[in-house]
Order: structure tokens, then C-alpha cells, then sequence
């Protein structure tokens, strides 16, 4: 083994391997289009079927400069709660803490955590407790929140937080084994984040 290092280190590095930057790659063609024209080279006389790229709107252009609004979309699994509003500002329970969105915000993705979405629009303060999920901010001014749940703060049950929480809290302390208490752990988390977002 010792004998074949020297020749190794010995060796010039070929530069010519190295691996080019992202940015130094030609620009490519759109995949849509790439499957259209191999879609009508095995069967020309069928249109191609559509793709998602042709049901979604494109995304505005990243403005040149800050514009002085920032529009939010709030999707849920089952609903939409804010479709392209108009915003000042947005604060987002994120995993790693609270996170203020403004217009021009630098693009973000962050995990939420069950918390307080904040949806500030003037003066107007709405207040959304999400459990889970993902807000994607954009570089054009746009913020994409995927939630699992939500719900306006002020539809919450004070009486049913607290029942649930010592529900929670004694599945917890009478758990057994490590899956009863991840899930009793879960549990009151979510509804210590709801009793914060009644309380606080």
C-alpha cells in the first residue's frame, strides 16, 4: 500500500475533470417542450397530453425594485384561505423561529412549526394558527404557505385547548413505550402552541 502512494501523489491532477459551476452550463431547453417534440416523433398524429407546466400561470418576473406590497397565497389540503392578497407583511412560525416576511424578502423556504401566522395588512392584524407545514418565499415578492391545518385564532376553543392539553399531558406521563410518547409528545406540543396562541 505504502509502495503505491508515492506513485499516486506523483501524479498530475487533471484539471480537464474538474466539474463546471451551475452557472456555467448552457441554458436548456424547456423540458415541456423537449417532450412535445419527442411525443410527436413516435405518434405525430395524437396531441400530446397536457402536462403541469401548461395549467400553471407564470410566475411574474422578479421586480427591479422593491415593490411595496407582498402577496400571499395560504393554501390548505382542502382549501385556499388568502389567494393573491395584497400584504405589508407576514410573520411565520417557522422551525427555527419567527420569521417577519417582507416585499423583497431574499427567497426562503422554511418548515413550519404549530404556531401564530400573523397576516399584517395596514393596521389590520389577522391571525392564523397553523400546525404544520412549508412557506415558500420568492424572490418576486410572493410567499407560498402550505399548511396542514389552519384556523383563525379567534375560532379556537379556549375550554377545548385546555381539556386537551391535560388529555395530552397524561397520555404522556402513563406512556409506555417510545411511540405512545412521541405521539402523546406531539400532542402537547400542538395544543401548547394553540394555549400560547389563545394567552399570548
Amino acid at each position: 500500500m505504502f509502495r503505491r502512494a508515492s506513485t499516486l501523489l506523483a501524479r498530475p491532477f487533471l484539471s480537464a475533470r474538474t466539474r463546471s459551476f451551475s452557472s456555467d452550463l448552457p441554458a436548456a431547453g424547456s423540458t415541456e417542450d423537449a417532450f412535445v417534440s419527442a411525443w410527436k416523433k413516435v405518434i405525430p398524429n395524437i396531441d400530446p397530453p397536457k402536462t403541469p407546466l401548461s395549467f400553471m400561470a407564470p410566475r411574474p418576473a422578479t421586480p427591479s425594485s422593491i415593490p411595496s406590497k407582498l402577496t400571499v397565497n395560504l393554501v390548505l389540503p382542502y382549501s385556499s384561505e388568502l389567494s393573491a392578497k395584497e400584504v405589508d407583511m407576514v410573520i411565520i412560525p417557522a422551525t427555527t423561529g419567527q420569521m417577519g416576511v417582507l416585499p423583497g424578502h431574499v427567497p426562503t423556504i422554511a418548515e413550519l412549526k404549530p404556531g401564530v401566522l400573523s397576516v399584517h395588512e395596514g393596521s389590520d392584524i389577522k391571525k392564523y394558527f397553523v400546525s404544520s407545514g412549508f412557506a415558500f418565499i420568492h424572490g418576486n415578492s410572493y410567499a407560498d404557505i402550505i399548511a396542514v391545518e389552519a384556523v383563525p385564532v379567534d375560532q379556537i376553543d379556549a375550554a377545548q385547548v385546555q381539556k386537551g392539553l391535560a388529555e395530552f399531558t397524561q397520555k404522556l406521563n402513563s406512556a409506555s413505550t417510545d411511540l405512545e410518547k412521541a405521539e402523546a409528545q406531539i400532542g402537547v406540543d400542538v395544543h401548547s402552541a394553540l394555549n400560547s396562541a389563545l394567552t399570548g
